[in-house]
């Protein structure tokens, strides 16, 4: 009985894999802007998708973070200073892209900026602290992909929205989970557009890992400035016992972050130059076996697992 349901499960797994490990051909002629790499997954996919021979535009936020790559990269990789949140610069590195490519299009577009130290109870901050975390991972990613998506036309190329495990699982306050959410669903409503076109759009969840952004300190700094800054009345009803819970449930988080930053870019990389890539990636054991596996389940099941790691008031 079991016999033919296994066989048929090992065929269509071969099947998958075969699909999946198919490349295209040509890389050497396709150009590929990546946003936010100055550190992090940005400047290690910068650096794996030059290894590979495509042209890559790397979209740095500092001057220091663009000369930095350039000297570990081939003389095909080019820089250029860029804050997402910025429309006028937007407008004017779309503008350099084109001229960069001429006639020949944009292939792929990683929208991969970001930032995350907006994670902290929602009552503790204010519509400036949601700000920053929806203009970058968010508005920065529409913004860019608007000013592209006329010479990623031209090649029926690729946008990679880099979203978050916590895009599908809202586990923590403040503007990060609210800001990935929205990436996920603008990337679904893209992809959707698109598809007419011949472009493909994946979205990468990734877990936690070893950036610039689970840098525990810069967190920790961020929620006792929240917290300083509370009304008595606000900060008697939590309790120093629930700053104390949080503080010490972010350092856990940041503590279990993985260094194999590869998982990451290897999904970007996979996305860029496979015939068929994924709809949706999600490097780390954390994605894969706790994040989204739990917001698959009833609400009511996965409530009451992240309130078991949830810090109580006094």
């Amino acid at each position: 009985m079991w016999l033919p349901l296994l066989v048929v499960a090992a065929l269509i797994f071969l099947y998958r894999w075969n699909r999946q490990r198919q490349t295209l051909q040509n890389l050497t002629d396709k150009y590929v802007l990546i946003t936010g790499c100055d550190s992090g997954f940005g400047n290690l996919a910068a650096k794996q998708l030059d290894a590979k021979g495509l042209h890559i535009l790397a979209a740095c936020l500092t001057e220091k973070g663009a000369m930095d790559l350039k000297k570990k990269a081939s003389s095909r990789l080019q820089t250029v200073i860029l804050d997402v949140t910025d429309s006028q610069k937007v407008s004017a590195v779309a503008e350099w892209v084109a001229n960069t490519l001429g006639n020949k299009g944009l292939w792929g577009l990683v929208n991969n900026a970001g930032f995350a130290f907006a994670l902290a109870p929602n009552e503790w901050q204010r519509k400036e602290d949601f700000i920053m975390a929806l203009n970058v991972n968010l508005l920065g990613t529409i913004n860019m992909t608007l000013h592209l998506l006329p010479l990623l036309r031209q090649t029926g190329g690729r946008i990679v929205n880099v979203s978050s495990a916590l895009g599908r699982l809202s586990c923590v306050g403040g503007g990060y989970c609210i800001s990935k959410f929205g990436v996920e669903a603008f990337s679904d409503s893209l992809r959707r557009e698109l598809d007419f076109f011949g472009i493909k759009v994946s979205i990468i969840e990734p877990g936690a890992f070893v950036t610039s952004m689970t840098d525990f300190e810069l967190h920790k700094k961020n929620l006792r400035r929240l917290w300083e800054d509370l009304p008595i009345e606000v900060k008697e009803n939590y309790g120093e016992l629930y700053y104390q819970q949080y503080m010490q449930s972010m350092e856990r988080l940041m503590g279990s972050a993985s260094k194999r930053l590869h998982e990451v870019t290897d999904c970007m990389e996979h996305a860029l130059t496979a015939i068929y890539p994924w709809t949706r990636y999600s490097p780390g054991l954390d994605s894969k076996l706790f994040f989204i596996p739990l917001s698959y389940l009833p609400t009511v099941v996965s409530d009451y697992v992240l309130r078991l790691f949830t810090p109580k008031s006094q």
